[in-house]
């Protein structure tokens, strides 16, 4: 008679949920993604060994296993409704994915570029927000934050964020934008020792800053094209 062990007196690497933070998504197999999303199997059953039993009843197919209805879920012993639900959901979702078109990074060629993408966002605002662009090094935006929401009159932006999410989001470069309600396009005092500061952090971090904007309704005014950089 086989002895069943349970997940938990495993290897650290070898647990599905510490083996994908340690080694990848990629380095998961089948059985070991679906046993994270139903979390345990019952008393004599891993949640591993219970995911490779359902697998084989479609002969590891996932295609066939998303057509399996909730009822048929259930009849594994040790898959309940909220289990059935969640392996029905996280393949549907697989399912949505696989149908929808790629959405294509922007590439940044000019200041232009990055007023556009910005102004509906805070070229209208009436108060000021602190907003970073994130480039691969193609210079298209990987992603966009806003880092600070202020008064009028200013707002404060904390530089070990901007890096920090920096270097998670893979950035090799970024923008700095931020909205004058004003209206009056001219950078402050603060504006320039920001700008500054940033740029000195990121060249310690190899994360270059490329420009920063100053958007209001109708205009911009970039650092680069005025030759403050």
């Amino acid at each position: 008679m086989a002895t069943y062990s349970s997940i938990s007196k495993w290897s650290e690497e070898d647990r599905p949920r510490e083996k994908l933070m340690l080694k990848g998504k990629e380095a998961l197999s089948n059985a070991e993604l679906i046993a994270i999303l139903i979390g345990s199997g019952s008393r004599n059953e891993s949640a591993v060994d219970l995911s490779r039993r359902i697998l084989a009843s479609v002969a590891d197919n996932l295609n066939s296993l998303s057509k399996l209805t909730i009822a048929q879920l259930m009849n594994f012993r040790g898959v309940g409704e909220a289990k059935a639900i969640t392996i029905i959901a996280a393949l549907e979702l697989g399912r949505r994915r696989r149908i929808e078109k790629t959405v294509e990074l922007i590439k940044i060629v000019s200041s232009k570029m990055v007023f556009e993408i910005m102004q509906p966002i805070i070229g209208e605002l009436p108060h000021e927000e602190f907003w970073v662009l994130f480039l691969n090094n193609s210079n298209k935006v990987i992603s966009k934050s806003k880092l600070s929401t202020g008064g009028i009159t200013g707002t404060i932006v904390d530089v070990r964020l901007v890096f920090k999410l920096a270097l998670e989001s893979g950035a090799t470069s970024l923008i700095l934008c931020h909205n004058h309600p004003s209206g009056n396009l001219q950078p402050s005092e603060a504006d320039k020792e920001i700008t500054k500061k940033l740029t000195l952090a990121g060249k310690s971090l190899d994360v270059k800053v490329l420009d920063h904007l100053i958007i209001t309704e109708t205009k911009y005014y970039s650092f680069v094209d005025e030759g403050i950089f």
